[in-house]
């Protein structure tokens, strides 16, 4: 026996492959896509999306890639459109891949539209001369002259159905293309057979009655209903197009001492920019000099310009309003914070929200269901109904053929998932997919970190109190000037508060960081000693006076900083980690949608409840002391009492708790760790975002919810109808033109219903 020389299978991570793909038309045809994939081998998920008519695959790339993806995409039926030769590196470059495939979609749009028209326009023609008032012609020569034309709409306009039909079948499927092949061909077959052998019906002593009139003005409204359809869909997906929209074509680089305008991928990390008033900011980047005010609104929803100085950090695609400044790129290309969300957002768009099992199915089984009513109701009209009985078994079999389209059911979660997604994008709210948008609406309870969530998370002096001898611009220049040889943060905040007022500037020397005590510098030949009171008795400084500011300020959570000069004490220093002044908004907002606001932190008590007093959290709702590896356990306990929980973090401490939560929620300014572990990142660090994610999350469900009663509504109501249950008791039956019109109606109403969203504000969604 041979030994197996094969090698072994790689132990590769899974890697995500999308398909766009061409000649879906409803539920069914997802299922069907969903089904051939999977059973593909290496297949780990796969996830159809109707509305943006892609194929969303994992797989395992030792034992497949996208050939074989395709291959089982052909197998089931249905075309995946080229791959793109232009590798998808920045958000321009996704935007161009969707605008290539929108001039694809509107030459497929033009195509159905003159069908369409063309179909409707005979459909007129045909029952203008079969049902003229007093009859330009007989029955027999009507029914002759109208014969070639329906034929041509039969064959050329509805041959899409035929063959979509013909491919599902030859693999034991069917799709809503079969509904349509199946009814509008029995009408058309039969009218063919009556109008060639007219004596069929004489023999039986009744009129030739045609239904060519039924079949071409179906398949002209299906193919009207699917144009409104498409057009209304391709509105839902413009959140990727405004995004791009936005962003610069060009830079200003400053190379050799002189500005060149370069196209924007020829930027490159480390160049200087300038960026002059009303100009977009190019790519990412750190202010090096000048001053501005920069609108931001595109990425964070906030109206207010940000003030943006040297050391601030500015993201490409926004606007300069005022000043000139000059600033280093730090991320181009596919690493910038627009293309990052212009890929989140183009995937969360692809998602499935949970809800969207049940009609998928439903749908898995609905078109055969449908084709067995429509048999049983040809044989029950055959048997009880009256005469002629063949012809109205024929009738009402047909339209339940085409009032049953699940075109509804299929569009009903895609398009408001792609709605919410991109309107809560241009809020500023990036929601990963839509297992997070589901998840959103459900929370009740949201964990809070304190540093650099509810807090800047950036150090800054508070007050500076002199001791006597002293006044507060001497205090705050000589520390300051001794402390710009200091790295620690406490030292930042005092060079940066000084520099607000031009001071921070004299002359330093001798500088020496004492570890666990503070900094010692000569200023002027004047010894300063900047630090805790260790320090301050290291060099007997006499600080007594200022103990009690200082305890007071430590037990509200601020740090108090000690100044002598010259072994003199010179006055103290109060330091804090402000809150955000939109901290207490966001959580009365929460707390006035029924939600319960938690506050975490690894600080003490007293800092705890200091930040949750001035925020609005309630004393009890306050976990502090609590170690980073802790926080997913107090997360923890939490579900297990029954609450469904978002944790709302920045920092890689967070990360495990973003994980463990329901839903994790991650500051965009902050940790990357931590924004991979969330489901929700908030691009501008604003907490009052975290409400409109909710809020966001709970309109668009309750739109999916409005999408799935209207579309399951119509079938159950208007299906009974069209098989006949009204005529043994009004007389009323159901035209199969009518059905047409109604499916189209039901499918274009719930992507205009998921279009609403499109208006709503993510403060009171």
């Amino acid at each position: 026996m041979t030994a197996d020389t094969r090698p072994a299978p790689l132990d590769l991570p899974a890697i995500e492959i999308v398909l766009p793909i061409e000649g879906m038309t409803c539920a069914s045809c997802v299922n069907r896509i969903e089904r051939f994939l999977k059973k593909t081998e290496g297949v780990v998920e796969a996830s159809v999306n109707l509305a943006t008519e892609r194929a969303t695959v994992k797989v395992d790339p030792a034992l497949a890639g996208r050939t074989e993806l395709v291959q089982a995409v052909e197998a089931a039926g249905y075309e995946v459109r080229p791959e793109s030769t232009t590798p998808q590196e920045t958000a321009a470059d996704i935007a161009a891949e969707v605008d290539a495939e929108a001039v694809e979609r509107d030459r497929e749009l033009r195509d159905v539209k003159l069908r369409a028209l063309t179909s409707l326009g005979i459909a007129a023609v045909i029952m203008a001369v079969v049902a003229w008032p007093g009859g330009l012609f007989a029955m027999e020569d009507a029914n002759k002259l109208v014969l070639l034309p329906a034929t041509f709409v039969q064959f050329w306009a509805g041959g899409r159905f035929m063959r979509a039909a013909w491919k599902a079948a030859r693999h034991g499927d069917a799709t809503m293309d079969t509904l349509v092949a199946i009814g509008t061909l029995a009408a058309w077959g039969y009218s063919t057979l009556i109008t060639l052998w007219p004596q069929i019906l004489a023999d039986a002593g009744r009129e030739p009655e045609t239904y060519f009139d039924s079949s071409t003005i179906i398949v002209g409204l299906i193919l009207l209903g699917r144009w409104l359809e498409a057009r209304a869909k391709r509105q839902t997906a413009g959140a990727i197009r405004a995004l791009v929209g936005l962003q610069a074509k060009t830079a200003r680089v400053l190379r050799d001492g002189e500005e060149t305008d370069v196209p924007l991928e020829q930027v490159h990390a480390g160049d200087l920019l300038r960026v002059r008033p009303g100009e977009k900011v190019p790519v990412d980047g750190i202010v090096a000099e000048g001053v501005s005010a920069v609108d931001e609104s595109m990425l964070t929803g906030e109206s207010m310009p940000a003030t943006k100085r040297a050391g601030d950090e500015v993201i490409g695609a926004t606007l300069n309003t005022t000043g000139t400044f000059v600033f280093r790129a730090t991320r181009v290309g596919r690493d910038t914070v627009l293309a990052q969300i212009v890929k989140m957002v183009e995937q969360a768009q692809g998602s499935k929200a949970p809800i969207q099992a049940l009609a998928d199915r439903i749908s898995g089984i609905f078109v055969p269901i449908v084709l067995v009513l429509a048999g049983l109701t040809f044989a029950a009209w055959f048997v009880f109904g009256p005469e002629p009985r063949f012809t109205l078994g024929l009738v009402a079999a047909i339209t339940v053929l085409i009032i049953a389209c699940p075109c509804a059911m299929g569009l009903a979660t895609p398009t408001a998932i792609m709605v919410g997604t991109g309107r809560a994008a241009q809020a500023g709210v990036l929601i990963r997919g839509g297992e997070a948008l589901e998840g959103a609406g459900r929370v009740n309870t949201v964990i809070f970190d304190k540093t650099g969530t509810l807090t800047v998370g950036k150090p800054a002096m508070a007050e500076a109190i002199p001791a006597e001898g002293f006044g507060e611009a001497e205090l705050l220049d000589l520390a300051a000037s001794a402390e710009r040889g200091s790295e620690h943060p406490l030292g930042a905040a005092i060079v940066a508060r000084a520099r607000e007022s031009e001071m921070g500037f004299r002359a330093a020397s001798d500088f020496e960081a004492v570890p666990g005590q503070g900094v010692v510098a000569s200023v002027e030949g004047r010894l300063v000693a900047i630090g805790n009171r260790r320090l301050m008795a290291a060099h007997e400084a006499d600080i007594e006076a200022l103990v009690p500011v200082a305890d007071r300020a430590a037990a509200e959570g601020r740090t108090p900083v000690f100044v002598a000069v010259d072994g003199r004490a010179a006055g103290l220093l109060v330091i804090a980690d402000p809150v955000k002044p939109e901290a207490a908004e966001a959580v009365a907002q929460l707390t006035k949608r029924g939600l319960e606001a938690w506050l975490v932190t690894g600080d003490g008590r007293a800092t705890a409840e200091s930040v949750a007093r001035a925020v609005g959290i309630a004393p009890e709702r306050v976990l502090a002391e609590v170690l980073p590896g802790e926080k997913a356990e107090r997360v923890r306990e939490l579900q297990a009492a029954g609450k469904i929980v978002a944790m709302v973090g920045d920092g890689i401490n967070d990360a495990p708790a973003l994980a463990q939560a329901d839903l994790g929620v991650a500051i965009g300014t902050g940790a990357d760790v931590a924004i991979e572990a969330s489901d929700v990142t908030l691009v501008g660090g604003d907490p009052r975002l975290v409400t409109s994610a909710i809020a966001l999350s709970r309109r668009t469900m309750r739109t999916i919810r409005e999408n799935l009663a209207w579309a399951f509504g119509y079938n159950v109501v208007l299906i009974p109808v069209a098989m006949g249950v009204l005529y043994p008791f009004l007389g009323l039956t159901l035209n199969p033109a009518l059905a047409a019109g109604a499916m189209a109606f039901s499918s274009v109403s719930v992507v205009l219903n998921s279009l609403r969203l499109r208006g709503a504000d993510p403060r009171k969604a």
